[in-house]
């Protein structure tokens, strides 16, 4: 009998968890031509969807199987039914789900069963474990590991929603390629870009000539700038857009160039602001050397660029860092200059298939 590699996504927060996941995965083990060759610990997460909720606990299991997949799909719904399963509410409350993840690596969509899980990418509760026994699977579709799937996630799970913009921030060093990015994107999605208005920033010259006591008023304009341009009114539901900056950045360059009382009134201004932005969907963090950057800088000879130092890129090289080290708004596709070129076509239409998973289906 061939025999195939399937991994199941466990979930319960019903009754007695642990001992559902334990019959759930005895009843599988039990099927004929079915052997279980690895499980997960058991990790307790907060419910995603319906609100109140009690938390559930998840696990994976890897099971070796001479099922068909929709032989596999039929078991695992019988099982739930007799550990006492019932669809009542969509995200709702079980005391048992018994998920299809990935049957080898068969891509297959029907109107009940779609393979690779949908939503696997999106749902640490299903990464975390899958890579305490497959780090190193592939997915499908998207041709990245477990692992780099998980990392992408930064511990959160999400449930992309059609109704809100679907905003693309593109982030990265002064100098990495994010315009660049972003006009590729724009073009293979047909949506619209947002673009940083150092331009037209009518302070810029002169603070970069020396002009310390207008940093303030340069910063603010920024700030300004970028609100109008990711407010909620000036962004569609439903729709994409990608801009080649995230709102976060914002602070980091507060940071670096306004003395402590000029801060300090930045931050009052910033901290009104931050509930009128519109959060983006995914971000693209595209990185790269501060050295090769500052080659890029000075190669482009842009006037307001020119007092740039190795220093303040290392500086904020490290200061992104902090940020999408700790960050959990959504998830986050890095992405190596240094050995992917975005000016080239078919890196751009990869990257922009990557996206588009994380993005809620059905919007344009």
């Amino acid at each position: 009998m061939k025999q195939t590699t399937v991994y199941l996504g466990l979930g319960s927060n019903q009754g007695e968890r642990e001992m559902y996941l334990s019959l759930a995965v005895r009843k599988l083990g039990d099927l004929s031509g079915n052997s279980v060759v690895g499980m997960s610990g058991m990790m307790e997460t907060q419910p995603l969807g319906v609100v109140g909720q009690e938390p559930y606990l998840n696990a994976v299991v890897k099971i070796r199987t001479g099922l068909s997949l929709l032989e596999m799909y039929e078991a695992n719904r019988s099982i739930e039914r007799e550990l006492g399963r019932v669809r009542a509410e969509h995200w709702g409350p079980r005391t048992i789900d018994i998920d299809l993840l990935l049957y080898d690596d068969r891509i297959f969509r029907s109107g009940a069963l779609t393979i690779p899980h949908p939503q696997m990418h999106l749902r640490s509760f299903v990464l975390r474990p899958m890579c305490e026994i497959g780090a190193y699977v592939v997915h499908p579709i998207l041709g990245k590991t477990m692992a780099e799937l998980a990392e992408r996630l930064g511990g959160g799970d999400f449930l992309p929603d059609p109704a809100r913009p679907q905003l693309i921030s593109i982030a990265g060093l002064i100098g990495v390629g994010k315009t660049t990015l972003a006009e590729g994107l724009s073009r293979i999605l047909h949506c619209p870009e947002i673009r940083e208005t150092y331009d037209t920033n009518p302070y810029l010259p002169e603070v970069c000539g020396g002009r310390k006591d207008l940093a303030l008023k340069s910063q603010l304009y920024f700030l300004e700038t970028r609100v109008r341009q990711l407010s909620r009114p000036n962004l569609s539901a439903s729709r994409i857009a990608v801009s080649d900056f995230v709102f976060e950045q914002d602070p980091i360059f507060a940071r670096r160039t306004l003395d402590p009382d000029s801060l300090k009134a930045y931050d009052e201004r910033y901290q009104r602001h931050c509930g009128s932005v519109q959060e983006p969907a995914v971000v693209v963090y595209l990185k790269d050397t501060p050295h090769h950057c500052l080659d890029r800088i000075r190669k482009r000879n842009r006037p307001f660029e020119k007092g740039i130092t190795i220093d303040a890129l290392e500086w904020f090289h490290r200061a992104y860092e902090q940020l999408f080290s700790s960050w959990r708004r959504c998830p986050v596709i890095r992405v190596d200059a240094a050995q992917c070129d975005c000016r080239q076509e078919p890196t751009i239409v990869a990257l922009a298939g990557q996206v588009r998973h994380y993005l809620a289906e059905g919007t344009v």
